[in-house]
C-alpha cells in the first residue's frame, strides 16, 4: 500500500490525535512504520491543501516531540542516577569518570551539543538517552530540546507547507521515500557545514585574544 495514502487515511479519521501518537511514541524510542520526518511534511502539505491548521499541526508536532523525549531523558535519568553512577563496576570507573568530563562540559556551556544531536536525523533518540545516562540536569536538557523541538519539528511541518504547490510533481518524480530522503541529506549537510563556520569563527575569535 501506498505509505502516504495510509497515511492521509489515517490523519483523516483521527486528525491532530494521529500526528501527536506517531511523534510522541517513535520520541519514546517506539519504532513506527511511518518515519516521523514523512509524518510532520505532510501534515504540514495538508496545512497548504487547507484539511489542517498550520499552528495547531506546529504545537502539535512541538508538544509531542518534546514530551516524548523528555519521558525518555527520564528514564534514563533515573535508572542512571540508581544503578550506574551509585554503583559503578570498578572495570567502569574509566569510562564512568569521561562521561563526568563530557557532562561538565556540557553543563558549563556547550549544551550546543544538545541541541545538534537533537536535529540529527538517526542520532535525535539516543542523544535523550546519553543526556540521561550522564545525568544532564533537567533544567538544561529541557530548555534545549524544548528549542530543538520547535527547530526540528516546526521546521518540517514549515517545509511541508512550503512544499504544498510543487509536492504532487515532486513525490511523483523522485518517490515518498526518495524525497525524505533528500530532506534529510540536506539537513546533515547543513549541519556540517555549520558546524565548520562556527569553529572557524571559534577559533578566529580565540587568536584575537591571544
Amino acid at each position: 500500500m501506498d505509505k502516504l495514502q495510509d497515511l492521509n487515511n489515517f490523519i483523516l479519521q483521527y486528525g491532530y490525535v494521529a500526528i501527536f501518537l506517531f511523534v510522541f511514541l517513535q520520541e519514546l524510542g517506539i519504532p513506527n512504520p511511518i518515519t516521523n520526518e514523512l509524518v510532520l511534511i505532510f501534515s504540514g502539505y495538508l496545512t497548504y491543501t487547507g484539511t489542517l491548521s498550520i499552528m495547531k499541526v506546529i504545537l502539535i508536532a512541538v508538544s509531542a516531540d518534546f514530551i516524548g523525549t523528555s519521558i525518555l531523558y527520564f528514564i534514563f535519568y533515573g535508572l542512571s542516577k540508581h544503578y550506574f553512577f551509585n554503583n559503578t563496576p570498578i572495570w567502569l570507573e574509566k569510562f564512568v569518570a569521561r562521561l563526568g568530563k563530557l557532562k561538565q562540559k556540557i553543563e558549563h556551556g556547550n549544551r550546543w551539543t544538545i541541541f545538534i544531536g537533537r536535529i540529527t536525523p538517526f542520532l535525535r533518540g539516543y542523544m535523550s538517552v546519553a543526556a540521561g545516562t550522564i545525568q544532564i540536569k533537567p533544567k538544561i536538557f529541557l530548555t534545549t530540546v524544548l528549542l530543538s523541538a520547535i527547530t526540528w519539528s516546526g521546521g518540517l511541518v514549515l517545509t511541508g507547507r512550503l512544499l504544498g504547490p510543487y509536492w504532487k510533481e515532486v513525490v511523483k518524480q523522485t518517490g515518498v521515500l526518495q524525497f525524505i530522503g533528500i530532506i534529510i541529506l540536506l539537513v546533515i549537510t547543513l549541519l556540517f557545514v555549520g558546524k565548520h563556520v562556527s569553529n572557524k569563527l571559534l577559533l578566529a575569535r580565540e587568536s584575537k585574544r591571544v
